[in-house]
């Protein structure tokens, strides 16, 4: 089963390795998934969820645009797998040419997906597995202010 998830913050968490590292955060089902992701990608998804234009467009914003341009639109993302500590996920999109409809499914890392996700405000869904896998109780996080946290942009 799929549950709708939001992106409750970006910021900095520790890792197992005791290190700060950028972090998204996905409230699914009532828990809280914590999927660590490259400071680049952080800072993408920071820029999208504060609607901030940047300077040159991101590779985010350019695979947007190149989507759009070829008449196909994203539907939705999902987390829908975790081995041995990766997250795999999924970009569900479709396309219309001569009136007629093509769906698509393409693999993504995660970190891209909701970094697209965000851009274009489709759902993204997190399935049972990986909640059950890698929720955490959300009293785990410490989300003062906003839930975000600079990471130098």
């Amino acid at each position: 089963m799929e549950h709708d998830a939001t992106v409750e913050g970006v910021g900095v968490g520790v890792s197992e390795e005791g290190s700060g590292t950028p972090v998204v955060l996905l409230r699914a089902r009532e828990e809280i998934v914590p999927i660590f992701v490259s400071k680049d990608q952080a800072q993408s998804m920071q820029l999208a969820m504060a609607g901030e234009p940047f300077e040159r467009p991101l590779t985010h914003d350019l695979l947007v645009e190149m989507v759009t341009e070829f008449g196909g639109a994203i539907d939705r993302v999902r987390i829908d797998d975790l081995a041995d500590g990766t997250f795999y996920g999924k970009i569900d999109a479709e396309q219309y040419t001569d009136d007629r409809r093509k769906d698509m499914v393409f693999d993504a890392r995660p970190s891209d997906a909701i970094a697209i996700a965000l851009r274009v405000d489709c759902p993204v869904v997190v399935t049972d597995d990986v909640i059950d896998e890698a929720g955490r109780p959300p009293e785990q996080f410490d989300q003062s202010g906003s839930g975000s946290e600079d990471l130098g942009l």
